[in-house]
């Protein structure tokens, strides 16, 4: 006979005691967020409009414009080029970065060539950097000019 004592199985907790299901945890262990009366602030027009926009939302607008005015529907549009609908439609809200390939189907089912559609956004970004160069507060011209 040995004087070990039998085999037992032993516990170890992975919770501390505290920290049940259904208990209520302290404030202090609780991951940090905004006060409810306080949401995150949001990006405004006028913010949007200051910053130089991104790539993706410039294609974005070109494609969901192009889209609009031969009044086709998204599902239309996402079905002739083979993609879902939901991704062609976050890449139509910016929310996506699309690959050459994905942007050249929606161009073709739009009866676009990915150089047409390129084009038309870059047509966009230079409207765009035209603008708010002019809207510059302080600057020497501000979009007026003079000539004698």
């Amino acid at each position: 006979m040995s004087n070990e004592a039998p085999n037992q199985a032993r516990v170890i907790p992975l919770r501390p005691q505290s920290a049940r299901p259904g208990s209520v945890r302290p404030l202090s262990d609780r991951p940090a967020t905004a006060p409810p009366g306080n949401p995150a602030p949001r990006e405004t027009r006028e913010t949007r409009q200051t910053r130089e926009p991104l790539w993706r939302d410039l294609v974005g607008d070109v494609l969901r414009r192009e889209r609009l005015s031969q009044e086709r529907t998204l599902k239309d549009v996402a079905d002739a080029a083979r993609i879902s609908m939901p991704y062609l439609s976050e890449v139509e809200r910016g929310r996506k970065e699309a690959s050459s390939e994905v942007l050249a189907a929606a161009a073709h089912a739009l009866g676009l060539g990915l150089g047409d559609l390129l084009s038309l956004a870059q047509g966009e970004l230079t409207r765009h950097s035209a603008h708010s160069r002019r809207a510059v507060p302080g600057s020497p011209y501000n979009g007026m000019c003079l000539a004698a």
